[in-house]
């Protein structure tokens, strides 16, 4: 439940805020220029990975889905937020308001398109590997599988609001490599927290090395 909470928590919330966007200088060998969206999301491809190493290829994939529905979820709220008028003494007014939310429809349109073929992306291509590798090199499966989908990822998102007007199609290359390139470091950097966390779930729930929890386990009778 509590990795399920900060899965669909860092999905929401890069829908909400990637109207935003701002530049990173990497020790003066790359500027990153990005959208801070990208910020909470790599997060979401370390849960479920985890979920993924832990519970299994099915389990991961409900947390995918349900990410789908709290997406949805939270689209119809923000509209009935934009459509109720605000009062005279509000501090947010009716304009201000419709300019930070006004894209999130198309945003979150775009972001579930792309993070519904990343997210599958990622689970199927994480369990090849560990099935080709028996389920030895976590690093191995865990970055060759995020790798890709964070490009798929990033490719789809940006065609769509490039194809919808919400971004200019000259910035899709530059935004392409940065998106991409910053998700690649990130995935990497997150390599010793998803050991970490493997390693702690698997000392808990007292699993050998690569060991699933099994549910739904079939009873004769």
């Amino acid at each position: 439940m509590i990795l399920s909470a900060l899965f669909i928590t860092s999905l929401v919330v890069s829908n909400l805020i990637f109207q935003k966007f701002f530049y990173w200088d990497f020790f003066g060998i790359y500027t990153f220029e990005i959208s801070v969206g990208i910020l909470p999301y790599p997060i979401t491809f370390l849960i479920t990975d985890t979920i993924s190493e832990i519970y299994g290829k099915k389990k991961a994939n409900q947390v995918v889905t349900s990410g789908i529905f709290a997406s949805v979820f939270s689209l119809l709220i923000i509209y009935i937020a934009d459509y109720v008028p605000a009062t005279s003494w509000s501090p947010i007014g009716n304009e201000i308001f419709g300019r930070v939310f006004g894209a999130t429809a198309i945003a979150v349109f775009a972001s579930m398109v792309a993070y519904l073929l990343a997210q599958y992306v990622d689970i199927q291509l994480f369990h090849f590997w560990k099935k080709l590798t028996r389920g030895k090199h976590l690093w191995l499966r865990n970055n060759f599988s995020t790798f890709l989908s964070q490009f798929v990822d990033t490719f789809s998102v940006l065609f769509l609001l490039c194809t919808f007007n919400k971004i200019s199609w000259e910035l899709f290359g530059g935004l392409l490599l940065s998106g991409f390139l910053f998700k690649v470091l990130i995935a990497a950097i997150d390599t010793p927290f998803l050991y970490a966390a493997v390693f702690a779930f698997r000392k808990y729930f007292k699993l050998k090395p690569a060991e699933e929890i099994q549910f739904d386990q079939p009873t004769l009778e």
